[in-house]
């Protein structure tokens, strides 16, 4: 099997909410997605999306996804895609760095080696370890009151998980906290992410304030070093999510103790090659993940789904539905939540079939 062209499609995906905000003031109201479609001389073809948070969130965005597959694919026409060790190589040494924009080139070569061996991908990627997934929620951020009120309304929808979005004013986001953790059932989980906002002494303070609760904290601060200070700090569970960005970093964290939990995002790290030697780690070293990935539609919720499906339940802490959020659809065959929890398909690859009409025209195309 050889590669013979690689086609690129932009897909605007706006929200239900009209609008999602997380820390700093930042905000989105329309994602800016990439699907990547390979195709292969046996006439199979395989899928993947990418959607970067914007571009105030990491290292990457929507443009360059598009950049740097314009730089990637050249290098991999002709080429096997069934051989994902070496196609994580070839890209590796043609572009330095960037692993969102190689991340939808690998996901596709999945899709294609379980179409090519009749295998869904969860299987490659260890076999099922369990039925379904809990899923999370995310919370905009907005006025105390106003998150409270929504976090009843996605618990009448079957979700039991809550990431609060946080990293703003530390006086409205103990209020947040507060607010949000009164309305929930004394088993619901909460997490305040605050997305690196807050500086070293606001995250000191607004740990100490809500010390009191049932609540974990996620990436309070900018960098590793401020993050394991404020770990330091406090007894409430931790998460890392921004800075677990690569192996190196992971195999630090777990050696430091710095964190509960972590935030897998599977293409921050580079695609579902890297991301499953990374939850392999964690799962020896038993640390619990929140499977997931920056953002998208359809496709990426299937790749969420798979790796999570192959990971045992109790490392699981939570997974994302990011085709819940949108108004668009770009695939048939995407998981659907069920009472706030999702599976894999069991077809062959990602088990999805993209919408030509909602793909539209192909923005590039290598051959």
């Amino acid at each position: 099997m050889k590669i013979t062209a690689i086609t690129v499609y932009q897909v605007d995906l706006p929200l239900k909410e009209g609008r999602y905000s997380w820390s700093n003031g930042n905000f989105i109201e329309v994602f800016d997605s990439t699907v990547v479609e390979i195709e292969t001389d046996t006439g199979l073809v395989g899928h993947a999306e990418c959607c970067p948070l914007g571009s105030a969130y990491l290292p990457s965005f929507a443009r360059g996804v598009r950049a740097g597959l314009a730089e990637l694919a050249p290098h991999l026409i002709g080429r096997d895609p069934r051989n994902i060790g070496e196609i994580n190589r070839v890209m590796d040494a043609a572009l330095r760095g960037h692993p969102y924009a190689k991340a939808p080139l690998d996901i596709a070569c999945w899709d294609l080696l379980g179409k090519a061996t009749g295998q869904p991908v969860y299987t490659l990627l260890g076999g099922a370890a369990q039925e379904d997934i809990v899923l999370y929620r995310a919370i905009s951020q907005e006025a105390p009151d106003v998150m409270a009120r929504k976090i009843e309304g996605y618990s009448a929808e079957g979700y039991t998980k809550f990431q609060l979005k946080v990293g703003g004013d530390a006086n409205d986001d103990i209020a947040r906290i507060r607010a949000t953790r009164s309305v929930l059932k004394p088993s619901d989980l909460l997490v305040a992410d605050a997305n690196t906002g807050w500086t070293r002494h606001e995250a000191a303070r607004v740990v100490s304030a809500v010390s009191d609760l049932d609540v974990y904290i996620e990436q309070p601060c900018l960098t590793y070093e401020e993050c394991t200070s404020i770990r330091r700090r406090t007894a409430l569970p931790f998460v890392l999510d921004e800075v677990i960005d690569d192996t190196s970093t992971l195999v630090r964290a777990l050696s430091e103790d710095a964190m509960d939990c972590i935030n897998l995002k599977i293409s921050k790290v580079g695609g579902l090659t890297k991301a499953k030697l990374m939850r392999d780690l964690c799962v020896a070293q038993g640390i619990p993940m929140t499977i997931e990935d920056t953002w998208g539609g359809d496709i990426v919720t299937a790749t969420i789904a798979h790796l999570a499906r192959s990971t045992p339940a109790e490392f699981t802490f939570s997974a994302t539905d990011f085709n819940s959020y949108g108004t668009v659809d770009i695939a048939e065959g995407a998981p659907v939540r069920v009472d706030g929890r999702m599976t894999a398909s069991d077809k062959p690859g990602l088990g999805i079939t993209p919408i030509a009409a909602a793909l539209g025209a192909p923005v590039a195309r290598y051959a």
